[in-house]
Formats: structure tokens, C-alpha cells, sequence
């Protein structure tokens, strides 16, 4: 099947398509049917026609129309809706965070077109974000099925505690400019531990600007690995 897919760099439009398939970027092939190059101060614009031969995926139609759908469709049609929606999500986490024996206050942390983040407080805040993130991720994981299930699929739930989001998502930028920096200088390549989708796409946008260094993820499975790596290296 084929599908079309837009981004500010060739990069950013392959990591769309693979969001929104949800298959890995080695199961399909990438034509550029549309491109603005970059310049070294400028970011172009380039459009892709993704070919695969892999089952189960949604008919390029439908999925065009869902795209379109979306673009111009309001989260919400009134404020009471939105809050309602909102407090739903609060009263279903702070009742999962319950039914694992823990108790929690949950709160709006921010609000945009098609995000809500919600934060945790609660005195076992460390074993809900549990290690690397894994216990925050599979809550967070829950809430956003539950958000679909209330007729809000566009929506995407971030939930936090202890500013733990900001605070990984720091660190992952600084370690990312420090292999970049590493890769550069050896001209060759490193292969980073497993990481989650999230924090796959903000190591790859972190380092897409980088002329002379490429990322690409490998493995299988959720948590996959990106390798970093010296454009032109064997």
C-alpha cells in the first residue's frame, strides 16, 4: 500500500508515518515526491510517499480522511465538555493509582489543542514513576486508552510526578548532544540502551539538525535502540 506523509525534514515526515502506522521505519520504503532542501540556518519542507507490503494496516483513504478529520476537528465543543472530560480523567487515575494500594492527589498540569497533562502528587510518587519511567509509562499508557474510550482519541494524555517528564527529557537532550559530540569526533558510531517511543522521537528531533550525524532505531519490539552514527560511515 501507499500513503503520503508531509514534515519540515525528510526525518520528521519518516517518523510520522511511523507513528501513525505504527510500524517500525524498516517495514517500509520512502519516496520524496516534494522537497525543499535545508540550508544551514533554514529548514525546508519535504512531502514522502510511503510504499510497504506489511498486513493489517488501516486503507490509505480512510486514513487520509482521518488525517483530514482531525486537522479541522474541535477537542471539544464547550468549556463544561472539556472540564467534564477532565475530570473524568482525574477521578480514573486517581482510581487506578488507588487500586494498586497507593494514594495520590491528581490535578491539571497543562492544557493545549490536542494535549492534557495531568500531575501526580502523592507520597510514593518514586515507586509510580518506578524505573526509568517504566511504572509513569504504563499508567500513562491506561489513561490515554481510557481517554479514547471517552470519545477523545485525539487526545493525548502526559501524566507526571515529581516533575519527572522535564527532568528525563533534559537529561535525554544533554546525553544526546554528548554522543552526538562523541560520534563526531571518532567518526564512527554508538548504539544507546532501549528506549521508549517517546523518548526514541525526542533523541531523533534532538539530533536532526545535526548535518553530519544520522540516527536510526533498531530492534524490535517497543523498546528498540537508536544507533548514532557519522554521515558517510560504513
Amino acid at each position: 500500500m501507499i500513503y503520503e506523509f508531509e514534515g519540515k525534514t525528510e526525518k520528521e515526515a519518516i517518523e510520522t508515518a511511523a507513528e501513525e502506522l505504527g510500524i517500525d521505519k524498516d517495514d517500509f520504503d520512502v519516496e520524496i515526491i516534494e522537497g525543499q532542501k535545508r540550508g544551514l540556518f533554514k529548514k525546508g519542507h519535504v512531502r514522502i510517499r510511503v510504499h510497504t507490503d506489511k498486513q493489517g494496516l488501516p486503507d490509505p483513504g480512510t486514513l487520509k480522511e482521518k488525517q483530514g478529520h482531525s486537522a479541522g476537528k474541535e477537542s471539544f465543543s464547550s468549556p463544561a465538555e472539556q472540564k467534564e472530560f477532565e475530570q473524568k480523567m482525574i477521578g480514573f487515575v486517581e482510581e487506578l493509582i488507588s487500586k494498586m494500594g497507593y494514594s495520590s492527589k491528581v490535578s491539571v498540569l497543562f492544557r493545549e489543542d490536542v494535549k492534557l497533562g495531568l500531575k501526580i502528587d502523592s507520597e510514593n510518587s518514586s515507586i509510580l514513576i518506578g524505573k526509568k519511567g517504566k511504572n509513569l509509562d504504563a499508567l500513562q499508557m491506561l489513561a490515554n486508552i481510557y481517554a479514547g474510550r471517552q470519545g477523545h482519541e485525539e487526545i493525548r494524555i502526559i501524566l507526571d510526578a515529581e516533575n519527572y517528564r522535564i527532568r528525563h527529557e533534559e537529561s535525554l537532550v544533554r546525553m544526546a548532544y554528548t554522543v552526538a559530540d562523541r560520534v563526531r569526533e571518532s567518526r564512527s558510531s554508538v548504539l544507546l540502551e532501549p528506549m521508549n517511543p517517546f523518548d526514541r522521537r525526542l533523541v531523533h528531533t534532538t539530533l536532526n539538525d545535526i548535518l553530519d550525524v544520522e540516527t536510526k532505531s533498531e530492534g524490535n519490539g517497543l523498546y528498540k535502540q537508536i544507533r548514532v552514527y557519522f554521515r558517510g560511515a560504513k
